[in-house]
């Protein structure tokens, strides 16, 4: 009889108690536990997914901007963006961004000093930029975003220094 109290009592534990009693009393994680770890495995998961997601669309939007302002930009009588080769190369140094508005270009390097100096007083950044074939060319706005350049180049069109026919000088080698 005793064997049969014992093992109903063992049959009663195991039924009641279930198998994380015994998880606990081997140091073992219980169910509760595994299920939390698997709910923040799960939340980490999405919020990796949901951050490549937000990123995409981020360049997906930069991109569309991007082509944006080029079909805008060849849209324009004559073309708005030249690349330093079809200008002879650039000369010496090198050009830190990728985009510059040129405002001017002169064989007369006096010339392009005055503009520039015109330029910086209206408190813009620019810099002189050096062709091979002889021509100096005012660069204003340096950057590498090309809907910032954009902006600027209309920005730049309001001014009263500003000439009509100023053009985004695309640097490749950037």
């Amino acid at each position: 009889m005793k064997k049969v109290i014992l093992a109903l009592f063992v049959f009663v534990a195991v039924f009641f108690t279930g198998c994380d009693t015994f998880r606990r009393l081997a140091g073992r994680p219980t169910s509760a536990e595994i299920e939390a770890k698997r709910k923040v495995i799960e939340l980490a998961e999405a919020a990796k997914h949901q951050a490549r997601m937000d990123s995409l669309t981020r360049i997906e939007k930069q991109m569309a901007d991007s082509l944006a302002v080029l079909d805008s930009l060849n849209g324009k009588n004559g073309t708005a963006m030249r690349e330093p080769a079809r200008m002879g190369g650039i000369s010496a140094g090198s050009l830190k961004n990728k985009y510059y508005i040129i405002v001017g270009a002169f064989m007369d390097k006096g010339n392009a000093e005055f503009m520039k100096k015109q330029v910086t007083g209206a408190g813009y950044e620019a810099e002189l930029i050096y062709f091979r074939n002889g021509y100096t060319c005012v660069g204003v706005c340096p950057t590498d975003n090309l809907v910032e350049e954009y902006a600027d180049l209309k920005k730049l069109k309001a001014e009263k220094f500003c000439p009509e026919d100023i053009w985004i000088l695309v640097n490749e080698n950037k």
